[in-house]
């Protein structure tokens, strides 16, 4: 997958309709798949690209765009997460990294913030620092403002939409980690967060471990990835709203360090739509009869 470095990110984003005229209630969304570079960024950046693409979900989207086949819409973003992260809180900000004083209801002090990695990063792999001056406040809030309040405007009436017309609207955050991650010494192939079974009903969980265990990958739930602010604010199942989020190893479909996808992309690739499409028949029958229920 290549990079592009443009002069403007147009669009910021997109968002692909089931090609089915069925369509169900659940959202696929990739928002750290960007590889697009705005020229400007690239060159007040102390790292060259490929260490700027570090923190990319490289190929995530292709992973999953074939979906909208099946009746689920998908949403992608074009800009890179180290240039703005939308899986933050909108103002999850370092004042040590800006010229000029940030507006007061900024988030200066959580814990993202302190390792480099607020709503704009100022770290990328291993804790390589983007920048070598500060930025002006004016150009963060201008991202924020033309780039992450548009995202979330669209992703929620997206899940709005979906709740209205099905009574229920199930969010799947796509994601991918480094393959150095490792739990006790064993490879681990995909973690599933779901904020410790408070962001969606727990068939929603189950299945999808369910089925990527069918196919041989090793899953595990919640440790360390549990779901960041997508999956904590989208999800409220008392009102039909879930949220989960996917992380997959990224050794499993690419070859890291050219960011090119492997011999085993295609595979991996339809054992996820097989996922997806199976997540859908059962997960949409069982979320019915709590609906049901509820009424």
């Amino acid at each position: 997958m290549m990079a592009v470095i443009a002069d403007t990110i147009d669009p910021a984003f997109e968002v692909v309709q089931p090609s089915q005229p069925t369509a169900l209630p659940f959202l696929f969304n990739s928002p750290h798949s960007g590889v697009v570079y705005p020229r400007s960024f690239v060159e007040q950046a102390r790292l060259k690209l490929p260490m700027l693409r570090r923190s990319e979900d490289t190929l995530v989207d292709a992973l999953f765009r074939d979906v909208t086949g099946f009746g689920m819409t998908f949403m992608r973003a074009h800009f890179p997460r180290c240039y703005l992260d939308v899986n933050r809180e909108p103002y999850e900000l370092d004042p040590r990294m800006f010229e000029g004083r940030l507006p007061a209801y900024a988030n200066t002090r959580s814990m993202r913030v302190s390792g480099g990695l607020g709503t704009i990063a100022r770290i990328v792999g291993e804790a390589q620092e983007i920048y070598g001056r500060r930025i002006p406040v004016d150009e963060a809030i201008h991202r924020i403002e033309t780039l992450y309040k548009p995202y979330h405007r669209t992703l929620r009436q997206l899940m709005a939409q979906m709740q209205r017309q099905f009574g229920v609207a199930v969010l799947v955050d796509c994601h991918s980690m480094p393959s150095s991650f490792q739990q006790e010494r064993s490879r681990i192939d995909f973690v599933i967060g779901d904020r410790y079974g408070t962001s969606c009903a727990t068939i929603i969980t189950d299945v999808m471990e369910t089925e990527l265990r069918r196919r041989g990958y090793s899953v595990v739930r919640n440790k360390p990835y549990a779901g960041g602010f997508i999956t904590e604010h989208y999800g409220n199942p008392t009102s039909g709203m879930h949220a989960i989020q996917i992380e997959i190893n990224r050794s499993l479909y690419m070859h890291e360090p050219s960011y090119q996808a492997s011999a085993a992309f295609d595979d991996v690739r339809r054992d996820l739509l097989d996922m997806a499409v199976s997540l859908t028949k059962i997960a949409q029958i069982e979320l019915a009869g709590i609906r049901t229920a509820a009424e």
